[in-house]
């Protein structure tokens, strides 16, 4: 147990065993044979291993038999000798990237020049073109998607009819050139008068001012006659329109406002004398309401009520002009069927409005006067157009109240609405109580003054 003890100071700080190659290489003085520490390695004298090389060995076989001493012997195999550090330096990484592409590209079998690779079941996408003999790359657009799109337009914006009708009709005449897009033309505005609310009115504006500046002339006829077939088509089914389903109803009756509208806008030309309204049309509204009233149900009776506020009053005085009596027959069917029919009751009051409205001549004042002889007497309509004020209490009065003329007096005292104001910021409003003149406009006017009597003498 004592035999490596060492009792000197210090001793047993290096607790390294005897046998350990570096205490016995310190304490015995002599280098180790070749080969003799690596034989006895232990723990305590592992060394660090050896940091990877930066660049991987060249790919070419002879740098790599050189690398590491190896020959050839008599057979022709290789044989590996002991290793030896290279005595030629590592390529650059440029260099390895190139002979790896270079040895790639020899090895390859892919070419630039093979045919392009589809999956399977791929089909290549196509572009669809449209050869219509013109460089754009968008179709032009149908006579229907056209006209449609000037509908639509004057739907929503029916104020700009005066000012874009002339446009729309130019480009109407550069499209309708055959009897075909004619037809085409009539049926586009006549579905969108009856199938659309609220657009009967511009329809049959839009229908009276196609009809007398559209060009084409084709033998079949013209935009009004054409127009004019279309209604006839319908009109020649009322008897069972009246009398069908909801649907079938409600499309009749769009169709009748259509054709009020259309009597009262479109006008036919006149060699002798100014404009006139379509005489078929009159007979036409005459059997329409008839028809309605034929078949009193409440979806009917509101329909004729509405034609006959809407063209009453035209349709009585065309009537009477010819010495018919059509309007008093059509008041007498509405009092029947008040009486007998088996209408709502809101229905009724609409019936019965619409006969006070023909006994008040539907609405109209024809006592007026001229302006230079209306009075408040003869006129009714005379202090329609008056301001309304107020007195101090906050009573209103007019120019029909018989103490107007005080009452209005007594405002303007109290709100002083004439007062004196200055002119250019520096000059009182004066009412003429200064007489006095400038200098030189009164010299002026007293040389005037002789010259004329020199002139008069």
């Amino acid at each position: 147990m004592t035999d490596n003890f060492d009792r000197a100071p210090g001793a047993g700080r290096n607790r390294l065993k005897p046998n350990s190659p570096g205490l016995c290489e310190q304490d015995s003085g002599r280098l180790p044979e070749p080969g003799e520490g690596d034989a006895k390695t232990t723990f305590f004298n592992q060394r660090e291993p050896l940091r990877q090389p930066r660049t991987s060995p060249p790919l070419a076989e002879n740098n790599s038999l050189s690398a590491v001493g190896g020959v050839r012997d008599s057979s022709g195999d290789r044989r590996i000798t002991k290793a030896s550090h290279p005595t030629v330096s590592s390529p650059s990484p440029a260099a390895l990237k190139a002979q790896t592409a270079n040895s790639l590209a020899f090895s390859s079998c892919l070419s630039a020049n093979a045919p392009e690779f589809y999956p399977k079941n791929y089909s290549p996408y196509q572009e669809s073109t449209y050869d219509d003999g013109s460089d754009s790359y968008y179709p032009e657009a149908t006579l229907a998607e056209l006209v449609q799109e000037y509908l639509n337009h004057l739907n929503s914006s029916p104020a700009s009819f005066e000012l874009e009708i002339e446009a729309i009709t130019a480009t109407l005449n550069a499209w309708v050139t055959a009897e075909e897009t004619l037809h085409e033309l009539v049926e586009l505005i006549y579905s969108q008068s009856t199938s659309v609310p609220n657009f009967a009115y511009t329809g049959a504006r839009l229908c009276n001012y196609l009809s007398h500046h559209l060009t084409i002339s084709p033998p079949g006829g013209t935009f009004r006659k054409l127009l004019l077939q279309r209604c006839q088509t319908e009109y020649e089914q009322r008897a069972q329109a009246v009398r069908g389903d909801e649907a079938t109803q409600k499309s009749f009756h769009s169709y009748v406002l259509f054709l009020g509208e259309l009597y009262l806008n479109l006008e036919v030309k006149s060699r002798k004398g100014p404009p006139s309204r379509a005489e078929i049309l009159l007979s036409a509204l005459k059997d329409l309401a008839d028809a309605l009233f034929s078949h009193p149900v409440d979806g009917n009776l509101i329909c004729a009520v509405k034609l006959l506020k809407l063209t009453g009053s035209v349709l009585e005085d065309t009537w009477k002009e010819s010495g018919k009596s059509h309007m008093d027959e059509l008041i007498q069917r509405i009092e029947n069927v008040v009486l007998d029919a088996s209408c709502s009751r809101d229905v009724k009051q609409m019936l019965l409005r619409l006969v006070e409205l023909r006994s008040s001549d539907w609405g109209r004042v024809r006592a007026a006067a001229s302006s230079s002889e209306a009075t408040p007497d003869n006129d009714p309509n005379y202090f329609m157009n008056e301001p309304t004020f107020y007195t101090a209490d906050g009573k209103p009065f007019t120019a029909a109240d018989p103490e107007y003329s005080e009452k209005y007096q007594e405002i303007l005292d109290r709100e002083n609405y004439f007062p004196d104001f200055e002119e250019n910021g520096n000059e009182e409003y004066s009412d003429g109580d200064d007489d006095e003149m400038d200098p030189e406009i009164e010299e002026a006017f007293e040389k005037f003054c002789l010259e004329s009597e020199k002139r008069r003498k």
